[in-house]
């Protein structure tokens, strides 16, 4: 009799392990299958970018999951109310032991609260660069400009200075040029001015500034100052240094190196 009852207890047991696993892949694969659903109906409207699409629909698949948890706790045996009050009860020790994921949540409402970055913008967080990809409910994940993947969490992002490249429609490209001491500063100053004018992805309100702005130990240095998109920032400083290095060397203003000249003097 014992035996009967016994191989009742674990079959009932095992049947309920069954189930468990499958309200679990369930639960898992509906908790994916929604959120992506909401992000992309989130993400479609052009009145919200996908940085709030992706934080909500984060926090409805972690829902989902819990609610999943507690569906499995109860076919065990282990009621909702139970387990509320076996969790007040170690409501100290689970904050002790989850005080970091915590804090990353907190810090994920935080970012998306007062908006210090978005997906796709460029940003520095605490001397790490890269191109904002996701913000999820727990961490923020960077792509850097070579394809390096880099997850930051949440909680060090807010608690770090961030530099968003990206947050201005508008950059100042500043650049120095050095020129020989036996050259005409006025010259090369002009020169600097007209690739800048024939440039149509500068702007010229503000209107470009080139001054000398040092007389360096080799060389007189020319200080060139142009605003552009900050999409075009890169190309435009790339494509101008070119630019300024051909026309001098055609108008023969020369760009030297690091020199010392020795001097005699007789007695």
């Amino acid at each position: 009799m014992e035996e009967a009852l016994m191989s009742i207890g674990v079959g009932a047991l095992a049947i309920n392990a069954m189930k468990a696993l499958v309200v679990l892949i369930v639960g898992w694969v509906l908790a994916g299958t929604i959120s992506r659903t909401i992000r992309k109906r989130v993400n479609a409207s052009p009145q919200i970018d996908d940085t709030i699409g992706n934080f909500v629909a984060s926090i409805i698949r972690w829902v989902i999951l819990i609610i999943v948890f507690v569906a499995v706790l109860g076919l065990f045996g282990i009621e909702a109310t139970s387990l509320v009050a076996i969790l007040g009860a170690a409501t100290l020790a689970i904050g002790l032991a989850l005080q970091g994921t915590l804090s990353n949540v907190a810090a994920g409402f935080m970012l998306i609260l007062f908006r210090p970055y978005k997906i796709g913008d460029y940003v520095d967080i605490g001397g790490t660069s890269g191109t904002v990809k996701t913000l999820t409910l727990f961490t923020t994940e960077l792509s850097t400009p070579d394809n390096v993947q880099i997850v930051l969490p949440n909680g060090k992002a807010w608690g770090s200075v961030i530099t968003n490249f990206s947050f201005h429609d508008t950059r100042r490209v500043d650049m120095t040029f050095g020129i020989d001491y036996g050259d005409d500063p006025a010259k090369a100053v002009q020169i600097i001015k007209d690739l800048a004018a024939e440039d149509t992805r500068i702007h010229t309100d503000p209107a470009p500034w080139v001054r000398v702005t040092n007389l360096g130990d080799s060389s007189v240095d020319i200080t060139a100052r142009v605003w552009c998109a900050a999409s075009d920032y890169w190309d435009i400083k790339f494509d101008m240094l070119i630019a300024v290095k051909t026309a001098f060397d055609e108008k023969g203003i020369s760009i030297p190196y690091p020199h010392v000249v020795e001097i005699h003097k007789n007695n």
